[in-house]
């Protein structure tokens, strides 16, 4: 209902999100996370997040 309302969209993980993590440095070491980051990167959309650590690889973090 919130996503909808928001206008959110699901977001599937993709081959080119998991390439993403290889070369990716090691600033956060929750898996879920740096899942995140590797997609946010790739589709070039922001994170909504409190997580401060996300700063250091150059996305956008919104929050």
């Amino acid at each position: 209902m919130h996503m909808l309302r928001n206008n959110f969209e699901t977001l599937p993980i993709i081959d080119e999100h998991i390439a993403g993590l290889i070369d990716m440095p090691y600033h956060h070491k929750d898996p879920f996370d740096r899942m995140l980051i590797s997609q946010a990167n790739y589709e070039n959309v922001p994170i909504v997040s409190a997580d401060v650590q996300l700063d250091s690889y150059g996305i956008t973090r919104l929050w």
